[in-house]
């Protein structure tokens, strides 16, 4: 008597997750035939997952020629690939084979990505065929049409994220190009602007040395001592054009009110508490004030600092200064004066 061909135990998973992953149990089959058939089918379930594998390395940057060729090629892992076809619906569009034709003998599947349906995929015989499981459809071919929708949406979801992050790459890849060129034009623009400021400066300088100043010194020289004070004032004023000491003064210390820059400027330039009273129509004790003001944002409060060196002899206002004041002006001799 021939002993019964068993395919083989089903196995105790330790937990019911991985019991679900068990689909198909074994066969208790014993006729020869049945067996060598059903082994067959088996070859054929092996072959379509392998297929798809290689169809999906094989369009890794394509989704619609891998949908394409997939219609075509998973008819002949059905029981009867002669009269079986196949479709696929996926966002929209509909992918078919050559005998593409809808007929009651159906069996489909849902693709999902993201937990979100896209579509389906679903098998069609084109006549009516011996009953089986579900319909004229072996069990084995259900969950072989599971497996099938299961990895179409997973290569999907794969090579859309690819593409995405592809597109993304490129753009990124233009904005740094466009923003490169775009620093490189600001870098010409400044540069421009810098060389044209410079140049401006220059024709101030030339203009101030070459017509100004002369005109200056003449008149000077038919004015009285003090009125000649005022014309080197003017003359240092005009100086201060091309590299100007109000200006940095009040970059550098920003605290100072402008009454207070305009009297920096003039004890900078020499003159006495009284004479910066007499100049701006205020009483020396204002002066005074603007004075004590001046030291304590200064940092030379209670300090033996004449505040006329401090802000001539200071980094940022070492430039060189024209005196106020006349050799011959009775006051010349005490500009030192210290608060």
């Amino acid at each position: 008597m021939t002993e019964p061909v068993i395919f083989g135990r089903n196995p105790n998973f330790a937990s019911k997750e991985l019991a679900r992953l068990w689909r198909i149990p074994f066969s208790n089959e014993s006729d020869p035939d049945k067996v060598e058939r059903s082994l067959r089918e088996r070859i054929k379930e092996l072959n379509c997952l392998y297929g798809i594998s290689q169809l999906a390395d094989r369009n890794i940057h394509s989704l619609e020629h891998l949908l394409q060729e997939l219609v075509n090629f998973l008819p002949y892992s059905w029981q009867y690939p002669d009269v079986t076809c196949a479709r696929i619906l996926f966002k929209g569009k509909t992918y078919t084979g050559d005998k593409y034709k809808v007929t009651s003998w159906r069996q489909s599947s849902q693709i999902y990505m993201f937990h979100e349906t896209v579509g389906e995929v679903a098998i069609f015989y084109l006549e009516e065929c011996p009953p089986s499981d579900e319909g004229p459809f072996m069990k084995e071919e259900r969950a072989l049409l599971d497996a099938v929708a299961e990895q179409i949406g997973t290569t999907a979801t794969r090579i859309s994220a690819e593409l995405d992050l592809q597109e993304a790459n490129q753009q990124l890849t233009l904005e740094r190009k466009a923003l490169q060129e775009s620093n490189t034009a600001l870098r010409i623009v400044l540069s421009r602007i810098e060389q044209e400021k410079q140049e401006i400066r220059r024709d101030i300088k030339t203009n101030v040395e070459k017509v100004l100043k002369p005109v200056l010194q003449a008149f000077s020289i038919q004015l009285s001592p003090i009125q000649r004070k005022y014309v080197e004032m003017l003359q240092h004023s005009l100086e201060e054009i091309t590299s100007p000491f109000v200006s940095q003064l009040s970059s550098s210390y920003n605290s100072l009110t402008p009454t207070e820059v305009a009297i920096c400027n003039l004890i900078r330039s020499g003159l006495r508490t009284k004479e910066i009273a007499q100049m701006r129509g205020i009483s020396e004790a204002t002066v005074n004030r603007h004075r004590e003001k001046i030291r304590r944002k200064l940092n030379v409060t209670n300090k033996d600092v004449n505040l006329a060196t401090f802000l001539q002899s200071d980094p940022i206002f070492s430039r060189p200064t024209v005196s106020a004041l006349s050799p011959d002006h009775p006051g010349s001799e005490r500009t030192s004066e210290i608060l």
